[in-house]
C-alpha cells in the first residue's frame, strides 16, 4: 500500500470511535421499559378501571384489548429488528396483526350507527382519544430512539410501524384506566390512536430517520 493511500485510510479513520453493537434483546426492553412506565403512569394519575384488580371485565374489553396488544407487541418487534438490517429478512407479522385488529373499527362502527347505537362522535370517546395519544409518546420516543442508533433501509416502513406500534400500547395502557367498555367505543377511538399514530409516523418521523 502506497503512502498515499495510506493517508487518505487515516484521514477517513482519524474520527471514528468504537460503538455498542444492537442487540434486539436491549430495544426489546428499552420498548417494554416505556410501555410498563406508561402504563403505571395511566394507573397512578386516572386510576384503575372498575373490575380491573378483581378480573370482572367484558369480552368486548378483553378482546379488543387483547388484540391491540398483539398489534402493538407485533409491530415493536418488527420496528426493533428493522434498526439492524438482515439479507432476505421480512416483517410480515404486523400485517398479519393489522388485519386481525381491523375487525375492530368495523364493529365499533356498526355498532355505534344501529338504530339504538351511540353515535359515531361524542365527548367522552374525543377524551380517550386524546389520552391514547397521549400515552403513546413515551413508546414512540423509545422505538424512536432505537431506530436512530441502527440503519433501517424502509424508512418509511419503519416509521408506520413505530406509529402502529407506540399507537396500539398506548391504547391498551390507557384501556386499563377507562371505563367504557362498549365495542362502540373501543372499536373507534381506542383504534383512532393507532391510525393516527401511523400516518404522523409515516408521513413525518419517518423523514428524520435516514442516515
Amino acid at each position: 500500500m502506497d503512502d498515499a493511500t495510506q493517508a487518505l485510510i487515516d484521514r477517513i479513520t482519524a474520527d471514528t470511535a468504537p460503538v455498542r453493537p444492537l442487540r434486539k434483546g436491549r430495544g426489546l426492553a428499552l420498548a417494554g421499559l416505556a410501555f410498563v412506565v406508561t402504563l403505571v403512569a395511566m394507573l397512578f394519575l386516572l386510576g384503575a378501571r372498575h373490575g380491573l384488580m378483581t378480573g370482572h371485565v367484558s369480552v368486548d374489553f378483553l378482546v379488543a384489548n387483547g388484540l391491540l396488544l398483539m398489534l402493538g407487541l407485533s409491530c415493536v418487534t418488527s420496528v426493533v429488528a428493522m434498526a439492524s438490517p438482515q439479507v432476505g429478512a421480512g416483517h410480515d407479522g404486523p400485517k398479519w396483526a393489522i388485519a386481525m385488529a381491523g375487525v375492530l373499527p368495523a364493529a365499533g362502527i356498526l355498532a355505534a350507527t344501529a338504530p339504538d347505537g351511540v353515535g359515531l362522535m361524542h365527548v367522552e370517546g374525543v377524551h380517550c382519544m386524546v389520552l391514547g395519544l397521549a400515552a403513546s409518546v413515551l413508546i414512540a420516543a423509545a422505538l424512536f430512539a432505537w431506530l436512530r442508533r441502527g440503519a433501517p433501509v424502509s424508512q418509511r416502513l419503519a416509521g408506520f410501524y413505530l406509529g402502529v406500534g407506540s399507537g396500539a400500547l398506548g391504547s391498551v395502557a390507557n384501556g386499563m384506566a377507562c371505563a367504557d367498555d362498549s365495542i362502540a367505543h373501543l372499536g373507534i377511538w381506542h383504534v383512532a390512536p393507532v391510525v393516527i399514530g401511523a400516518l404522523v409516523a409515516r408521513y413525518v418521523i419517518a423523514r428524520w430517520l435516514r442516515w
